[in-house]
């Protein structure tokens, strides 16, 4: 099975991209310049790893978007791997790409071409910290491994209690699968070194927070204006890291009753 291509940035619909543009500013993400390529508004934020697009459009988000040059050819190979597209634009006129749902309908992009331009400014962690996963909620994380692994072959780390949490490498993504009812919906998690300092910038900035969530033990989890949701910890909740051996390939793992 052919992969993803690589990580471009995690795709989130705004009703208004400069206040999503000034609150992620307010945190420390770099501002980046765009392509010529969507006809809508578009601004994009990041840290250096991690890069969130902000689109002022209608669109099944948020929506982990990848860049594939090939697409055509991975379509085709898709397809016939039984993959469903919800969308899908393959045109030699116009901008292609293509999008498909998850087993727990979390929507992955794939588009023919980078659409901003990375910046050397954007090389520090935002007052976040540093990135370590997007996480998904999922109802039964096997089973939703079993979609994953043929395009993220590579299981980082698993623990099994309290609840089931996988973490895949999806193409430049840290792709985790929580099977905690904490999660709404797909988040943002970072590991923050100056939990102070943080929370005396939401604090004086008037932004959105909830002290100590619920989920995975962060200290904070902060709300961006479109809906997203930043945890920060203190630690990485997965702890050490889990060595993975041959017998670890997820399509492999039985099926659960």
């Amino acid at each position: 099975m052919s992969n993803l291509g690589y990580f471009l940035e995690f795709s989130v619909r705004t009703p208004d991209v400069l206040e999503s543009l000034h609150f992620y500013r307010t945190l420390g993400f770099v501002e980046l310049e765009i392509g010529e390529v969507w006809p809508h508004k578009y601004a994009v934020v990041s840290d250096g790893e991690l890069n969130i697009g902000l689109h002022e459009r209608v669109f099944d988000a948020p929506a982990i978007s990848f860049v594939q040059q090939d697409i055509a050819k991975h379509a085709r190979s898709m397809s016939d791997h039984g993959f469903q597209f919800s969308f899908m634009q393959l045109d030699e006129d116009a901008f292609n790409e293509l999008g498909f749902p998850d087993r727990d309908g979390h929507m992955v992009a794939m588009l023919e071409a980078r659409t901003f331009h990375l910046s050397d400014e954007a090389e520090n962690d935002s007052l976040c910290g540093h990135w370590f996963e997007l996480t998904l909620p999922v109802r039964d994380a096997l089973r939703a491994a079993r979609f994953w692994a043929p395009i993220a072959p590579t299981l980082l780390e698993m623990r099994e209690e309290p609840t089931t949490h996988m973490r895949f490498a999806a193409d430049g993504v840290p792709l985790g699968l929580s099977e905690s009812i904490a999660l709404q919906a797909p988040s943002l998690c970072f590991r923050c070194p100056d939990r102070h300092g943080l929370m005396g910038v939401l604090e004086q900035n008037g932004l959105s927070f909830e002290k100590f969530p619920g989920f995975e033990g962060a200290f904070v989890a902060i709300q961006a204006p479109e809906g997203t949701t930043l945890y920060a910890f203190e630690e990485d909740f997965l702890g050490e890291k889990y060595e993975v051996e041959e017998s670890d390939d997820v399509r492999d793992f039985p099926n659960r009753p």
